[in-house]
């Protein structure tokens, strides 16, 4: 399996793609891990390329996130199953704020990527409305390619549906 994890900040990718990759022992690569360094600074983009594809190059895997545009369609292209995780925008930023909060009263939080410490909210709030705005309808199209090219697509489209999914 091959599995593509798609959709804005906020929508839960990362508790879904821990949960599935546990259920379907996969290798779970977080793109936000190779796309940012310490401090929220971008990987130069030939390394970040060469970490993607040999992700992608390899056997079986979860990858959960967007990562550099010009990469996605090579990921979902080259996976079995694309989950499009996509919530009304006001969920995106409500989801992204609670996070947001918890990780600053101190409890337990999973970082985007790993990273041990939150991306600044401001720069996170205009990453949701960049993405929703100029990303997701390029995002679409994408996935619509891949489903013409056998790729099974998974659509999920409430918070319900994302905490009852199975693969």
């Amino acid at each position: 399996m091959r599995i593509s994890i798609v959709g804005n900040a906020g929508g839960g990718k990362s508790t879904l793609s821990r949960r599935l990759a546990n259920s379907h022992n996969l290798p779970l690569f977080e793109i936000d891990s190779i796309l940012w360094q310490k401090g929220w600074k971008p990987t130069p983009e030939e390394e970040y390329n060469a970490i993607h594809q040999d992700i992608i190059s390899s056997g079986s895997w979860i990858i959960d996130g967007l990562g550099r545009l010009d990469s996605l369609e090579a990921r979902l292209m080259a996976s079995t199953d694309i989950i499009v995780v996509e919530f009304p925008l006001w969920q995106h930023y409500w989801l992204a704020a609670e996070r947001h909060v918890t990780w600053i009263q101190g409890e337990d939080v999973q970082t985007p990527g790993g990273h041990g410490d939150m991306p600044p909210l401001k720069a996170l709030f205009k990453t949701i409305a960049e993405v929703d705005k100029t990303w997701l309808p390029k995002i679409k199209k994408l996935v619509l390619v891949a489903e013409s090219a056998g790729v099974t697509i998974h659509r999920i489209n409430d918070y319900q549906q994302l905490d009852s999914f199975k693969l």
